[in-house]
């Protein structure tokens, strides 16, 4: 960090400390203070967006952020506001464009990795199940993965599997050696304990993302008998002890209605949830089972829902298809995110088991400008219609012919699928989402 940088982060960090003596007063003055020190623009469009609600001390977005402020820990707030917003968003973002120019290829915002594959939970439809417990990083490999990414500008870590949890004594590890950087976890929620919740508390930089199908009866159908229970067990552990959280959501054919509903997303704010990522089920491997993959009518329902919640409910909310219009269309392949799979292999998306790379043989700079890579890289955007984002589910053949030409390998170690077999389980869905896609897109404004 240069002595600008520097001086821009203390200044920062006062800021923050600011904010704590009379959080309800002086959070409006956030929205100026961000503003003042991100001097290349890069958060103007997000700013825009939430200066007016921000403003609003009724507005849901306030009482979030108050939330966060009677719900969790001082320690862990400040240390996570620090590494979010200074190191993530604001310096971190600055270094990722300058490498991106300077070695002309995707740099990656987020990190996604599998410290193992090994789970204690058998979920219908997850392609984790099928690997077992054969494949793992080291401890060194996952910190060099952190080193790596800092020096090109990443500060924000997820983890998944398996369940990443088995090996949580490694991820705390993680967090105390890597304690700029922003960490979080993917987690079934089984192993979270009071102990974890103390270690939560020391480092400081860790929040876990809490996969939860539904209520009771649609979570335990897919992940198993007293599932449902075990989630609720382990965020209340999280809430008692002020430590912050948030759900992770699948939905699928047999549970949209339940995850997009009011009562739903009320009771996951009552439970303690700041934030909630959602996800469509998709198709990965040989064993995955395609029934489950949400009809054209679900995914509007999702859609029309999600924009309704962050206008009304206290709540961080991210449709990883439906939003794709706010991000211009698809993220993977390093242009915001990719992911590293628990033998190494980088692959452009968790749902894309594709690589031609692997860290054991390759710097993560490497892997980058790799042919896989690239080819994301010339073909980004997939689509005009950014409610169209992904080169599987939306434009089948687009990832086929990305894969084919960069002779990229799958990843999928226990019943090898090609691309063009994994696209042509979607040519159906994407032909009925078309006409409902492009409704929407013009609808809110915009031109295909």
């Amino acid at each position: 960090m240069n002595l600008k940088d520097s001086v821009r982060a203390m200044t920062i960090r006062q800021a923050i400390k600011y904010l704590e003596k009379d959080p309800a007063n002086n959070i409006p003055k956030l929205v100026d203070w961000v503003d003042r020190f991100d001097v290349t623009g890069q958060l103007d469009k997000h700013m825009k967006a939430i200066k007016p609600v921000l403003k609003d001390p009724d507005s849901n977005w306030s009482k979030l952020i108050l939330s966060i402020y009677t719900d969790i820990d001082q320690g862990v707030r400040m240390k996570l506001f620090e590494n979010f917003v200074i190191n993530a968003s604001i310096l971190g973002g600055e270094r990722q464009r300058e490498c991106e120019a300077k070695y002309d290829c995707n740099i990656p915002w987020a990190i996604l990795f599998d410290p193992t594959s090994a789970c204690n939970k058998h979920c219908i439809g997850c392609w984790a199940a099928e690997y077992g417990a054969k494949m793992n990083l080291t401890y060194e490999e996952m910190s060099s993965i952190v080193s790596q990414g800092k020096e090109l500008g990443t500060f924000f870590y997820l983890m998944t599997g398996g369940e990443p949890l088995i090996r949580k004594k490694d991820i705390i590890r993680l967090c105390e050696e890597h304690n700029d950087c922003v960490f979080s976890t993917f987690t079934n929620a089984s192993l979270i304990d009071e102990e974890f919740a103390q270690d939560m508390l020391r480092v400081q930089n860790f929040i876990p993302a809490i996969s939860i199908e539904g209520f009771g009866e649609a979570t335990d159908a897919r992940r198993g008998e007293g599932t449902y229970d075990d989630t609720l067990r382990a965020m209340d552990i999280l809430r008692k002890n002020r430590l912050p959280f948030g759900i992770s959501c699948c939905y699928t054919s047999a549970n949209a209605e339940v995850i997009g509903s009011e009562a739903y997303m009320d009771k996951m704010i009552e439970m303690g949830a700041k934030f909630a990522w959602f996800f469509t089920y998709m198709p990965v491997g040989k064993q995955a089972v395609p029934s489950l993959m949400a009809t054209a009518e679900q995914r509007e329902f999702m859609y029309h829902q999600l924009r309704k919640f962050r206008s009304t409910k206290p709540i961080f909310t991210v449709d990883f298809w439906n939003d794709g219009e706010y991000v211009g269309g698809c993220i993977a392949g390093g242009r915001a995110y990719l992911h590293i799979n628990a033998n190494g292999d980088v692959e452009p998306c968790a749902f894309m088991h594709y690589s031609d790379s692997n860290i054991r043989e390759k710097t993560l700079l490497e892997a980058y400008q790799s042919p896989l890579f690239m080819g994301y890289r010339h073909n980004q955007p997939f689509n005009k219609n950014m409610l169209r984002p992904c080169p599987v589910l939306d434009n089948p053949g687009r990832l086929t012919a990305i894969v084919e030409e960069s002779h990229a390998k799958s990843t999928d170690y226990s019943d090898v699928e090609t691309a063009k077999e994994y696209s042509d389980k979607c040519v159906e869905k994407a032909a009925l989402w078309a006409p409902v896609s492009e409704r929407l897109w013009t609808e809110s404004g915009h031109e295909l």
